[in-house]
């Protein structure tokens, strides 16, 4: 199990570099890359080529808007969800 977690938290080699168009990602694009995520997973299940992580980023910031992305997709489905459970048992 340690040797699987330590894997995990490898640094990224290309930080601060640019990719073939010469832009290096930051939080703007982090952000929108965590709201996209879920469906792109979904669209690479189906034989797409979407990235989920941009490895070309400036670190830091794009990690933060990245996990606020995705935080943002997540939770909002599941408030979303109870919610929807709340008013349905409000006309049953």
């Amino acid at each position: 199990m340690m040797l699987f977690l330590t894997a995990c938290g490898q640094p990224n080699p290309l930080k601060n570099t640019t990719d073939a168009s010469g832009h290096i990602y930051g939080f703007w694009n982090g952000l929108w890359d965590g709201l996209t995520s879920g469906w792109a997973f979904i669209f690479n299940l189906f034989g797409g080529h979407y990235g989920l992580y941009e490895v070309h980023n400036n670190g830091g910031w794009y990690d933060f808007g990245y996990y606020l992305g995705l935080s943002f997709l997540i939770t909002g489905g599941y408030n979303m969800g109870r919610n929807s459970v709340k008013y349905m048992k409000e006309f049953i």
